[in-house]
């Protein structure tokens, strides 16, 4: 597949599940709302935090390394040989899943059964999803090789709209149930998922592939002779190898990741209704990186694996090919900076009364504000990180994917850290604070590699990082304008206040949405073209 097409179906995937985000965040968004008024905060706390962190980290150290190796590369292989690698995610899920299913019932702290209920029952849901979950990882890898437009994003819509109806029926008929109402929706979410990829995709091989692996489970004395020899016939060797570097390293950007939740769970930093606060903070902190960053690295991962070789040097690679990888990264960099820009300057003055809109008083006194005036921050962070590792991990060869596992070793011990003494002296504030830091760093060691990468051609693409010196003048005006509304306006002066203070602020994004639309042209180009193009030809 030539770089022009791959580029084109990227962009259309990233833009398709952009979309799809946003749309369906939106719903999940007013249930957010509607359950705070249902639920107690310690629910939520358990559920948001401890739960799902359960089925994350099983998730994610089940499939994260195998997701890594199996995309790179050109979609034209041994298919049979890579499927054959990836259900090897399904025992080692169930063995993740028995270890830490113990631990969350037997080592940490049990909530009150009086103010969460079926704690135990919500523990082996959780776990047991995961596992479903990960039958479908060989679909999920061959959609997203193939770039499977339509498959990916008719199954999350399916999976995000049933669980919402899900959840708010039982909230509304059943709120006694407590953990049962969000075991039920996890298990509903990874079914349809996985029966709507199995209907879609067609594999018998792959799905007779799990029986014949069930029936090997009832013949225990064979399965060592039986799996060296499936290992050595039926798995691509140099696959597997990359996804035992990338298994390594999974273990660290987990903790990178999930750090906080990790402290919260196993330190006992917080309560579980401080916990519920600052899951909730987060979540709303987070939709703009779940609605447009994810989505963007997970389709440009792609996109960046097929069009360069991993473990070439630029010299070896095609040049039109480097050439045009160059110019999407730029490109691709200024976009997320300057939408993490925009967060940063106009969630610093608007935090409160976001929250005082989502969760009345519960969110919008205390620590609420300060929460998400400083994610805000955060996720200007997250924005660079996601497109500079993206790139990154995408062009890693084994070798140096392993020594970047001692930099990501080095790098949890430092975030742990520096988490614990913050949370200490600042409460929850602190774990935002570990996290920009913790950001910082990556994106340091990311944007080295990249500039090593280029370095021997003709193309810079960092210079994406550098916006025009105008549109800066306008964030800063922009900044000033809208913290000295929100001290005169909002929140606790009135409806009318607070309509002037949106006003303000509608003024001066709009201000300086002109000022990007005249100064980065390049970029409303690409943008234009590449994501929104397929919508624009909708509409004539």
């Amino acid at each position: 597949m030539a770089a022009q097409d791959v580029l084109g179906q990227t962009a259309r995937l990233a833009s398709s599940s952009a979309l799809l985000q946003v749309l369906f965040r939106v719903v999940t968004f007013g249930l957010n709302a509607f359950t705070l008024r249902y639920l107690s905060r310690e629910l939520i706390g358990v559920v948001n935090v401890r739960l799902t962190l359960l089925y994350s980290t099983v998730g994610f150290l089940a499939r994260e390394a195998f997701r890594r190796a199996c995309l790179s590369g050109s979609a034209k292989r041994n298919w049979t040989k890579t499927i054959n690698l990836l259900w090897l995610t399904v025992p080692l899920g169930v063995f993740w899943s028995l270890i830490l299913g113990l631990v969350w019932l037997y080592l940490l702290e049990v909530p009150d059964p009086s103010v969460v209920p079926h704690y135990q029952a919500g523990v082996v849901a959780f776990g047991l999803s995961a596992i479903i979950e990960l039958l479908g990882e060989p679909f999920w890898v061959l959609a997203q090789a193939h770039l499977f437009v339509r498959l990916k994003v008719i199954a999350e819509s399916l999976s995000v709209v049933s669980k919402c109806i899900l959840t708010v029926t039982l909230v509304i008929l059943y709120p006694h149930w407590g953990l049962y109402i969000f075991s039920l929706a996890q298990w509903l979410v990874t079914v349809v998922l996985w029966v709507f990829s199995l209907l879609q995709l067609e594999l018998p091989y792959s799905v007779a592939l799990p029986c014949c692996f069930l029936f090997l489970l009832c013949n225990f004395n064979h399965i060592c002779y039986i799996s060296v020899l499936f290992l050595q016939t039926f798995v691509n060797w140099k696959e597997a190898r990359l996804t035992w570097s990338f298994f390594k390293q999974s273990f660290l950007k987990q903790i990178l990741t999930e750090g906080e939740r990790y402290m919260m769970t196993f330190l006992n930093v917080l309560n579980f209704g401080d916990q519920g606060v600052y899951d909730i903070v987060n979540n709303l902190g987070s939709l703009v990186a779940r609605f447009i960053f994810l989505p963007i690295e997970e389709s440009f991962y792609v996109f960046f694996a097929k069009v360069l070789e991993r473990g070439k040097t630029v010299k070896d690679q095609k040049q039109d090919d480097v050439a045009m990888a160059a110019n999407v990264l730029e490109l691709l960099l200024k976009f997320v900076l300057l939408i993490g820009l925009t967060i940063t300057v106009f969630g610093y003055a608007y935090s409160q009364l976001a929250l005082d809109i989502y969760g009345g008083s519960m969110l919008s006194s205390g620590t609420g504000p300060d929460l998400l005036r400083c994610y805000s921050l955060y996720v200007l962070f997250l924005a660079v990180n996601g497109v500079t590792e993206c790139f990154t991990f995408a062009l890693m060869c084994k070798e140096e994917v392993d020594r970047y596992n001692f930099v990501m070793l080095a790098l949890s011990f430092i975030f742990l850290c520096i988490s614990y003494f913050l949370t200490h002296w600042y409460g929850s504030l602190g774990f935002i604070l570990a996290n920009c830091f913790n950001m910082g760093i990556r994106i340091a060691h990311s944007t080295h590699y990249i500039h090593h990468y280029f370095r021997e051609s003709t193309h810079r693409p960092l210079t994406g990082l550098l916006p025009s010196p105008t549109l800066l003048l306008l964030y800063f005006i922009s900044a000033v304008v809208t913290a000295f509304s929100e001290v005169l306006f909002c929140c606790d002066k009135g409806w009318m206040a607070r309509l002037v203070h949106i006003s303000m602020g509608a003024l001066c994004l709009a201000a300086t949405l002109v000022t990007m639309f005249c100064t980065e042209t390049k970029l409303i180009h690409f943008v234009r073209s590449q994501f929104l193009s397929r919508y624009l030809k909708k509409g004539t």
